[in-house]
Parts: structure tokens; C-alpha cells; sequence
């Protein structure tokens, strides 16, 4: 193994590097000087890459390229072939950390493919940012990125995590941020806290809090910036030995995508009744014959 764990190999080394989400000051020391030293600095925006690099006094010495949804696939394999000759390839996105709803994700797959050594600069995270300013429960969460842009196609993924449990944090356009708070509405409930954390780090930083028919109409009059919004998990159900009720949480579980077995499991732990109550339970729900 090198000096900071990275396996050694004959070729040269991926690193992964976050950029700040907003304030240019949150930028990690050892970006400055990777930024410096790198052979090829892989971009998502180059612009934004020389707006960064003005800000942090830095002077790249190596080949700078573009590396964005459109030519990520042809420019991986350029890539991983000047990391096979030895070159020491970083890898930015316009903020936050590569491969997080952000390019990054096949470059990584193709070097861990090649043997190529993989590192990284952990640095500011628009993710754990919005989670620590909710005020929501902070102990379990689930990243879900951008959500569909179609309608039916959003609504079938939410139907699906009605319910999750865990405290959920999503990206969002916001010129899409009114509709998806409605469509969460309708599948979570009005009431169901959540947090709509917009322009994180920056000049016009806004943390909107409540459940989420308010937080739809406050969004309904146009909201503008980088948003991020976390919303509170589904609360357990309270303790019940109702057959109709057993029925209906199994099938709640079943349609997030819970195979039957452990889903009758979960139910019966949570209700605090035998397994084969919630199984008789739900075998005699169905329509006979």
C-alpha cells in the first residue's frame, strides 16, 4: 500500500475531489495543491473549474478537459487510457463530490475494472449539509437524487417510499420544486415534516421548514437557487392486532418493493403478534375463488 492507502499499481491514479457547494473558502487545503499538481484535471463545467481556481490563487500546469453527461462515455475511455500511461487524473464536478448525481460514477467502475487507483478529497457535500441544518432525525438516512421529471413516473418512485422510514434527502430544479413538494404531499401526506435547504453556503442561504402542503404552497411563487430538500421518514405504525390493518402495512411494504416473507416479519415485529397471525392475516384477505 502508498502513503494514504492507496493500492499501488504500474498505472497512474484517479482522484476523486469535492469542490464547494457555494463558498469558495470551504474548498479542502488539498484541493489547491492537486489542483496544481495534477496531470489531467477532468471538469464537469471548465468554466466554472477557472472561476474556482481564480478564487483559490491556483495555476494549473496540466491539460484541462471537459468530462460532462454528453461525452462521458467517450471520454472515459480516454481517460482510463492516460491513467494506464501513468497520469495522475483529477476529477471535479461543478460542486460537491464526483458521482453524486454528478459525473464520475463509469470512470470510477471502468479504473476499479482496470486495477487503476482510485482516492479521494473528501470535501463539502450538499447531501450531509441539508441533513445537518434540517432538524430532522440525522441517524438513518437514504440519498435518492433527482426524482423523475415526469409526472406518473415521480409519483410511482414516491408511492414507493411512503414507507421508508429513514429521513430522505433528495435534489430538485427549482422550477420543478413546487410540483415534486405537492407530489410528495399527496404521497407522504401534508403534514409530514421536511426541510427545503436553497442556495447552501451562499450569499442568499435559505432553510424553509414544515410539512410539506406548506412548504408546496410557499414553493408555488417561484423559488430560485441550488435546492436540496429532506423530508422526515415515515413514522412506525402504531402497535395493532386489526387483520384489515396487518393487510394493509404488508401491502404497503410489498408495493416499496418488500419481498412478502420479510415484509410479514416487519409487520408482526412492529405490532408486536406472532408471524402466522399477520400471514393468516393476510391469506385470508384474498378474494376466494
Amino acid at each position: 500500500m502508498e502513503d494514504g492507502g492507496v493500492e499501488a499499481t504500474t498505472s497512474g491514479v484517479l482522484v476523486l475531489a469535492g469542490t464547494p457547494i457555494g463558498d469558495p473558502a470551504d474548498a479542502p487545503p488539498r484541493l489547491s495543491a492537486e489542483l496544481a499538481g495534477a496531470d489531467v484535471i477532468a471538469a464537469e463545467d471548465t468554466r466554472r473549474l477557472r472561476r474556482l481556481t481564480s478564487a483559490l490563487g491556483v495555476e494549473l500546469s496540466g491539460r484541462v478537459l471537459s468530462y460532462f453527461e454528453g461525452n462521458e462515455v467517450a471520454r472515459t475511455a480516454e481517460l482510463v487510457e492516460l491513467l494506464r500511461g501513468g497520469a495522475r487524473v483529477l476529477l471535479v464536478t461543478d460542486a460537491g463530490m464526483p458521482s453524486v448525481s454528478d459525473p464520475g460514477f463509469r470512470l470510477v467502475a471502468a479504473c476499479v475494472d482496470a486495477n487503476i487507483a482510485v482516492t479521494v478529497v473528501p470535501g463539502p457535500s450538499a447531501v450531509l449539509a441539508a441533513l445537518a441544518v434540517s432538524g430532522l432525525a440525522s441517524d438513518r438516512f437514504c440519498f435518492e437524487g433527482f426524482l423523475p421529471r415526469k409526472a406518473g413516473e415521480r409519483g410511482t418512485r414516491l408511492a414507493g417510499l411512503a414507507a421508508e422510514s429513514r429521513t430522505q434527502i433528495y435534489f430538485e430544479a427549482p422550477h420543478r420544486l413546487a410540483a415534486t413538494l405537492a407530489a410528495m404531499a399527496q404521497a407522504f401526506g401534508a403534514d409530514r415534516p421536511a426541510a427545503v435547504c436553497r442556495e447552501l453556503t451562499k450569499t442568499y442561504e435559505e432553510v424553509r421548514r414544515g410539512g410539506l402542503g406548506e412548504l408546496a404552497a410557499w414553493a408555488s411563487d417561484g423559488v430560485r437557487g441550488e435546492i436540496t430538500v429532506v423530508v422526515a421518514g415515515a413514522p412506525e405504525p402504531a402497535p395493532t392486532t386489526d387483520p384489515a390493518e396487518l393487510v394493509c402495512r404488508v401491502a404497503a411494504r410489498e408495493a416499496a418493493g418488500e419481498d412478502r416473507k420479510s415484509a410479514i416479519a416487519a409487520v408482526a415485529a412492529a405490532a408486536g403478534v406472532p408471524k402466522r397471525a399477520v400471514f393468516d392475516a393476510v391469506v385470508g384477505a384474498k378474494p376466494r375463488a
